[in-house]
């Protein structure tokens, strides 16, 4: 065997000893409370319909795009698309990446450079991480929401300063205090740049997120907005002002080194974004409610959370896992986040809620979490 098959063969092993080793799945429980499909955008008919009489309407679009958005592949609509959804944040601007991930190395790989000084918070999504170890400017951390910490470390930062957050946390759900971070960046003269992800869709004026409910559009450097969650569609988009535009299609090597999405993908997403305007915005909302109250009828411990993303930690990987397939077995679609992704000790049964689950469905998957508790 290769040495370099020794290596892959033994990290592997490392992770089936520690109870952690991935794997892909295609037997789906029929319930789900795991996707990030939080308003039904994936599977609505509504919406698949709006696209098809749109794309019916241009009969002359390509299956591809032929190329890169700076060679063959930009398009007019493409551009009325990134516009459309800049006014709707009531930002001045927007550049389409192909994913939430390539949007967050773009931004962060290239707008820090060497000397400056790019501060997230612990507890940060792995893309953004990613995009700084990139730009070679130094990195610190500060303690997860922690205003005294963070502050700590803008003291010591040079250079251009960038703060980077999540609005809502992928896998604890909880919100970032904003305005607050907001206030100190202004104080110590730091960019502030979000990761909407979470947000967009659920919370904001026909949700448009955070930064629009606690009106902080003018405080923020960038923004990051992912279609794949709420939207129920695919790409990103980084909000910004038109110079950043600019300079990302000049700069980010994410975007400019790949093939640009096809038409059918930016009409989804345009059409995501009409429908989005039009739907009932409460009645997420509602679903939160009923779950945040079963557990506290059934005095089940969960992590603090106000969006979809709910979490009910475990002692560890392997008491996480049997809990996940305790309820897949019983047709539930919940699954089980592990160390490394997740610090040891706070392994957690991620629950993602739909305005699709039913009252009912929630109120037994919480029955069912009082069984494993």
């Amino acid at each position: 065997m290769r040495k370099v098959e020794q290596f892959i063969s033994g990290k592997l092993q490392e992770r089936k000893d520690k109870l952690s080793i991935r794997n892909l799945s295609i037997n789906i429980p029929p319930v789900d409370f795991c996707s990030n499909d939080y308003l039904g955008f994936a599977r609505s008919g509504e919406l698949k319909d709006r696209m098809n009489t749109t794309l019916a309407s241009m009969p002359h679009h390509l299956n591809g795009a032929g190329g890169s958005r700076l060679l063959s592949g930009n398009t007019r609509f493409t551009e009325e698309t990134e516009q459309f959804i800049a006014d709707f944040h009531q930002a001045e601007s927007g550049l389409i990446f192909n994913s939430g991930y390539d949007a967050n190395v773009g931004l962060l790989s290239s707008v820090p450079q060497r000397g400056d000084t790019i501060i997230t918070d612990e507890l940060i999504h792995a893309s953004i991480i990613d995009g700084c170890r990139l730009s070679h400017a130094t990195r610190f951390k500060f303690y997860h929401n922690d205003i005294n910490d963070l502050e700590s470390k803008l003291k010591l930062a040079k250079g251009n300063i960038f703060v980077v957050v999540e609005s809502v946390y992928s896998m604890d759900g909880d919100i970032a205090p904003l305005p607050a971070i907001s206030n100190l960046c202004e104080r110590y003269d730091a960019n502030l740049i979000v990761d909407e992800a979470h947000a967009t869709g659920i919370f904001g004026a026909k949700g448009q997120g955070l930064i629009n409910h606690f009106n902080l559009t003018e405080g923020v450097f960038a923004r990051i907005v992912t279609f794949g969650k709420a939207l129920g569609v695919h790409g990103a988009v980084v909000l910004g002002s038109k110079n950043l535009r600019h300079y990302l299609i000049n700069f980010a090597r994410s975007f400019i080194y790949t093939t640009a999405a096809p038409i059918h993908n930016i009409v989804a997403v345009n059409c995501a974004y009409q429908y989005l305007c039009e739907i009932d915005h409460q009645l997420i909302h509602q679903r939160i409610t009923v779950f945040r109250k079963a557990l506290k009828e059934h005095h089940i411990k969960a992590l603090d959370s106000e969006s979809t993303i709910q979490g009910v930690l475990f002692s560890s990987n392997e008491a996480t896992k049997k809990a996940a397939a305790s309820l897949q077995s019983k047709g539930f679609d919940v699954r089980a986040i592990l160390s490394p992704t997740v610090a040891t000790g706070k392994e957690r049964l991620r629950i993602c809620l739909h305005t699709y689950n039913t009252d009912e469905e929630i109120k037994l998957l919480v029955n069912h979490l009082k069984e494993l508790n």
